[in-house]
């Protein structure tokens, strides 16, 4: 590791390919020591995590629905005939007999056909069309030579290109949604990229913390040193958020029921054990893909791995960094005022907070969630013909 950690690396990596959740955590270590694992691209990758220069690229036969002999097949055709231009440079170079619209299907949802700048939207909407069509175009040629277009290519000028449908990309979340679906992991961001700053704001630890003290314990001469010295200790009350990636009901020996959860952040997963009491009053937001907070306690011990013992579950909002104060003059118009906001400000929804400070008492309120605005909006011009340009305040703490 000291002395060729990229290529250590990408030998863990292989080594531990199916099992996605070993895959995710050593892309992780190879992110803390400043190595890129890049995406799996139809033009550079092959069967295996391969190793480019200081960076790893990503195997193709990680991808569900496409296998070693599958993989293999592409690369012979790219190796045979040339780096593939476009979806239909690749569908008359490939063994289509060997490569099925699934195939292709899980390729385009993983990003390994973003290098030919087309959308995946527009690859999704035109893919099994382009694989029937150059099926059926072999079929008519004896000699298997002759391309889709046949005499067509001779002439540059009357080549055909693919006619993509002019749709938009889908929106973020969706296309993490399908590279997880397809690798086990997020490989062109994370869901929580744009919830960063909200997540510092609302929890008091990361899950990346709590693995590296219990890694710490594991690893010292002395266990009672290492206990004294953790600035987490077991059964300590913390606050974690993040994104809930896997959930499992189990019904108690009370036929009760209650769930053990994984939690992931921008840097690690812990496992969380939702007992009954706590699910009954949270269950609805017990799913994959829930943005939670959790509040609970820590269990840190050296030879199990560690847990998180949840106690309150909540939605994770996303929180801007400007705040809204309105200015009134007391505390009894704050309530007043507070009640007639949920009304008011409900065509103005979104992620900045609101505060109505009390002049008399000095004191600030901040708004419900719903009551949240956004500043793209004329809310500003509306507070202000509302209360007064002078009892309205805008401010940005970035």
């Amino acid at each position: 590791m000291r002395y060729y950690p990229v290529e250590t690396i990408a030998a863990m990596l292989n080594s531990v390919m199916g099992t996605n959740e070993k895959v995710a955590e050593y892309i992780r270590t190879a992110e803390s020591l400043g190595i890129q694992v890049l995406p799996p691209d139809i033009n550079e990758s092959y069967s295996k995590f391969t190793v480019k220069g200081d960076t790893i690229r990503f195997g193709l036969a990680a991808i569900k629905n496409v296998g070693v002999n599958v993989v293999e097949s592409i690369v012979k055709s790219r190796l045979d005939k040339g780096s593939f231009s476009n979806l239909m440079d690749f569908c008359n170079k490939v063994d289509l007999r060997t490569i099925n619209k699934r195939a292709v299907e899980s390729l385009i949802k993983s990003g390994a056909f973003d290098s030919f700048k087309a959308f995946r939207s527009q690859l999704l909407a035109i893919y099994e069309r382009i694989i029937d069509g150059v099926l059926s175009q072999r079929k008519k040629n004896i000699d298997g030579q002759m391309s889709l277009f046949g005499a067509l290519e001779e002439d540059e000028s009357t080549s055909l290109q693919i006619s993509y449908p002019n749709i938009k990309e889908f929106h973020k979340k969706h296309t993490l949604a399908m590279e997880k679906e397809m690798t086990g992991l997020y490989l062109s961001g994370h869901p929580l990229d744009e919830y960063e700053k909200s997540l510092k704001m609302q929890t008091s630890i990361k899950i990346s913390k709590i693995m590296n003290e219990h890694k710490k314990l594991q690893e010292s001469t002395s266990l009672e040193a290492a206990l004294n010295e953790a600035e987490i200790k077991d059964n300590d009350r913390i606050i974690l958020g993040g994104i809930i990636s896997e959930v499992s009901r189990k019904v108690t020996r009370n036929n009760t029921l209650m769930a053990f959860i994984k939690l992931e952040d921008l840097g690690g997963i812990i496992e969380g054990v939702v007992f009954p009491k706590t699910l009954e009053k949270c269950n609805a937001l017990i799913n994959e893909d829930s943005l939670v907070i959790i509040k609970g306690r820590v269990t840190l011990k050296e030879d199990e791995q560690p847990k998180v013992l949840c106690e309150e579950i909540t939605p994770l909002e996303k929180i801007n960094s400007s705040k809204v104060y309105i200015r009134v003059e007391d505390e009894k118009r704050a309530r007043a005022v507070n009640k007639a906001l949920k009304i008011l400000l409900n065509q103005f929804k979104g992620d900045t907070s609101v505060y109505i400070v009390a002049a008399k008492e000095r004191r600030s309120f901040r708004l419900s969630r719903e009551c949240w605005v956004d500043l793209d909006t004329n809310v500003i011009d509306f507070l202000r013909e509302k209360f007064g340009e002078e009892n309205i305040k805008l401010i940005n703490e970035e």
